[in-house]
């Protein structure tokens, strides 16, 4: 039986101020939540939500990591840094980081490989662009995407990854995917794992991603192979993050 998981993606939305309310109303109804609970903060913030949220359940995650250890890579953060801070996740591959700064799934790949070479869980994310899906190719460019990391890391390492399947054409629109076009694909993302190895693809948690809330979380989450949600907008509430973190 796979636990819930729901992780938080806060992106680029954070002061000292929202950092302090917003771990502190999580926690204050996590007593309430069995499901696996993951806030991944802006860097700067790490810190202090690694402060805050110290003898909780609540577990901290980074939205991102160089696949370089160390040297002249201005701007950028690797593993053992967010490590520092009480990182035990990083979301690797967002359709953001892959849209709006060039990341290949050669990148994407790499990115996986030091994470996991740090003992750091990678959430993974897949997904296609809305012409893509319009095209009839949403299977392919998964497979293309999942196949990417096979090929560097092997299909043994799912066994500590975090699938979250994220159709682009649902993040931030309001529009989401239908329960069955969201389970449909997370079908086909374990199918895909299951022609290598069938234990690490009946393991392996795969979340959804595309503009979950609290009024259709349960709705989705009770889908057979949807394990949970990656949450962006939705998690900047702590009202509304803890009913979408209750639905599993």
């Amino acid at each position: 039986m796979r636990q819930t998981i729901v992780a938080g993606n806060w992106k680029m939305n954070a002061s000292k101020e929202m950092v302090n309310t917003l771990i502190m109303g999580v926690l204050s109804g996590m007593d309430t939540v069995k499901a696996r609970v993951i806030v991944c903060p802006p860097f700067p913030y790490l810190s202090q939500a690694e402060a805050l949220a110290t003898h909780s359940q609540l577990q901290i995650g980074a939205q991102n990591l160089s696949p370089n250890a160390a040297g002249a890579f201005t701007g950028e953060v690797n593993a053992e840094m967010i490590k520092d801070f009480g990182v035990t996740y990083v979301i690797v591959g967002h359709s953001e980081r892959r849209t709006l700064y060039g990341e290949s799934d050669e990148i994407v790949a790499e990115k996986v490989r030091a994470a996991l070479e740090n003992d750091l869980t990678p959430l993974l994310c897949v997904g296609e662009l809305l012409a893509q899906r319009e095209a009839g190719n949403t299977e392919a460019v998964v497979a293309q995407q999942i196949n990417a990391v096979i090929k560097r890391v092997g299909v043994e390492a799912f066994k500590n990854i975090i699938i979250a399947y994220e159709p682009v054409w649902a993040i931030g629109t309001g529009v989401v995917a239908t329960p069955k076009q969201a389970q449909d694909t997370h079908a086909f993302i374990r199918n895909l794992l299951t022609e290598h190895d069938t234990n690490i693809a009946q393991g392996v948690p795969i979340l959804y991603g595309g503009s979950m809330n609290p009024d259709n979380a349960q709705e989705l989450i009770g889908c057979e192979d949807i394990d949970g949600g990656l949450v962006g907008g939705a998690s900047l509430k702590a009202h509304d993050f803890l009913r979408i973190c209750r639905a599993g």
